[in-house]
């Protein structure tokens, strides 16, 4: 193999390469130019977590409620540049569909506790920004950001059965937030951004149906929220277009050039195929209401905690488009398969009896099935030296099976459930699939002629859900069904040891929701709306190939 040095970029009718061209250096790449107005849209998720304080005592569960969603908005900005420094100011603003429930108010097993629930809508921050340009033409740009957030909620306190009282609050918060980003320059306009965002807020009263001494009791509660976003920019005035080197940009032949320079991805097929590991964490929750379909009070909620392991296959063919070579428009298939265990857990089994009020059960989990497949076809709008982004639509299907084999009372040993304790026995198994349609953008960017940075956003417009709950000392079996919404989000940093061979490193969040669901017992249908929930996060590690026309390594 080539060394790095003696790496050609061949440019030229076939047979051209068998003849050593003279050696040619291009002119100099014109540095990229930050300095500016922009405005520019961006898409991703948000994790809100909120936490309730308990005036009536320490919580035996509960008080903490984690709200995922997806988001999509607008931002704008100025930027100076000095050198290879860039600072500027920057507003954004995001539409949120946040939504989540937990347990509140369960100091004693003894009291009827609540449901709190907490739906973030709308986000936004003030900022500025601190960063540097590195690459060979000044195009990446890394950056630091702080300043203020604010936040919008909506947040509801219901009395579990048999209680129905509920009270609603809506607020705004404000904060502060940090963060950090890479932002690239596609064009003399034109860049796309990855960036994570963290809002801490403190502590804001919310009205609480009870009352102490007949006066409304009122509680804290403090949030935060974790955002990942994909953006792209468009700077109004532009500056220098950024060069795509090579001989051909200059009516040249083939050449042998050195210096560092960003990986050019060449025309025709390319495909990537690679390994990957994924250790993850996984939540699923299951709210089952008290009364009619609009009630939010619970009669029950199952909540399991887990870790997963799994090896996956990822898989990637880009091709120029046919019917339409006069576009510098790629058609990219990707895809990924993979399959492993829950390696362990925890579940609680929650039930709101009327007297004794609140049942908690805990539960070990035994090692299960948990595999997943995803299926996207989409097309590459912006390509070019270092970098490309597309959007696709696509399929995801998520497979996982969790099980408990102990069982013990930690709220109210005088309900009799699971007292005493039960152990090395089949409880509950929970057996879900989740069927989902994908639609996102997908981009890659090399920082440098080695290193790789690539990720995808999805928000999933449409989530079918079934699941069998089997309640196997009680001969009940429960068939689950909903439909809703979610998101999936995933990055990766790589690094070339060879122009083929690459290792990175990564993560991943994958949350999806119902907004509808309904459930039946051994046959016969409930007339209730239940409410299905599941998170999977964690980092992964990969090793890929690649074949075909990319990617070519010039050294200039």
């Amino acid at each position: 193999m080539d060394s790095w040095d003696d790496i050609l970029t061949a440019h030229g009718p076939a047979g051209a390469a068998d003849m050593r061209a003279p050696a040619y250096k291009a002119p100099p790449a014109p540095l990229w130019s930050w300095s500016g107005f922009y405005i520019g849209t961006h898409s991703g998720l948000a994790l809100s977590h909120a936490r309730f304080d308990d005036p009536f005592g320490a919580s035996i569960f509960g008080d903490k409620v984690r709200s995922p969603g997806s988001i999509a908005g607008l931002q704008g900005g100025y930027n100076w540049q000095n050198g290879n420094i860039v600072t500027g100011l920057e507003f954004d603003t995001s539409f949120l569909n946040g939504d989540g429930t937990n347990t509140c108010l369960a100091f004693s097993g003894n009291f009827t506790s609540a449901n709190c629930r907490v739906s973030p809508t709308w986000m936004g921050t003030l900022t500025g920004r601190l960063g540097t340009t590195i690459g060979y033409d000044g195009r990446t740009l890394l950056y630091l950001k702080g300043g203020l957030g604010w936040v919008h909620n909506d947040v509801d306190v219901t009395v579990n059965f048999p209680g129905f009282l509920t009270t609603s609050t809506s607020d705004t918060r404000f904060g502060g937030m940090i963060g950090a980003g890479v932002e690239y320059a596609l064009t003399g306009h034109w860049t796309a951004k990855f960036e994570y965002a963290y809002l801490g807020f403190g502590k804001q009263n919310v009205l609480t149906p009870y009352t102490l001494a007949g006066n409304p009791v009122s509680i804290g509660v403090a949030q935060d929220i974790h955002a990942a976003k994909v953006g792209v920019n468009y700077k109004l005035g532009g500056g220098p277009a950024p060069w795509d080197g090579g001989p051909a940009a200059y009516g040249q032949g083939p050449m042998y050039t050195k210096g560092p320079a960003p990986m050019a991805y060449g025309p025709g097929w390319e495909v990537e195929i690679g390994g990957r590991y994924w250790y993850s964490s996984g939540r699923f929750q299951k709210d089952l209401p008290g009364g009619n379909v609009n009630d939010q009070s619970l009669i029950s909620r199952l909540t399991y905690d887990n870790n997963g392991s799994t090896g996956e296959f990822y898989g990637r063919i880009d091709t120029p488009i046919a019917p339409l070579p006069m576009l510098p428009w790629t058609l990219f298939v990707k895809g990924n398969v993979g399959a492993g265990s829950i390696t362990k857990g925890k579940m609680n089994d929650e039930d709101w009896l009327g007297a004794p009020a609140y049942s908690n059960t805990l539960s070990d989990l035994t090692k299960t099935r948990l595999d997943y497949a995803t299926i996207d076809v989409g097309v590459d709008v912006y390509r070019g030296h270092g970098y490309k982004v597309g959007y696709f639509i696509g399929y995801n299907r998520w497979h996982e099976q969790m099980e408990a084999n102990t069982c013990v009372q930690i709220a109210s040993p005088a309900s009799g459930i699971c007292n005493p304790p039960i152990t090395n026995t089949r409880v509950i198994t929970e057996t879900d699939t989740w069927d989902s349609l994908r639609a996102g953008i997908s981009g890659e960017v090399m920082l440098t002629d080695r290193v790789k940075l690539s990720g995808d956003a999805a928000y999933l417009p449409y989530v079918k859900f079934r699941g069998v709950d089997n309640h196997w000392l009680r001969n009940l079996v429960i068939d689950e069904s909903g439909r809703g919404k979610g998101v999936q989000v995933e990055g990766f940093l790589s690094y070339y040891l060879t122009p083929q061979f690459s290792i990175g490193a990564g993560a991943r969040y994958w949350a999806v929701w119902t907004t509808s669901g309904s459930d039946s017992f051994n046959g016969v249908p409930i007339d209730r709306n239940d409410t299905y929930r599941a998170e999977r996060f964690g980092g992964l590690f990969q090793a890929t190939y690649k074949f075909g026309g990319g990617p070519v390594y010039a050294k200039y």
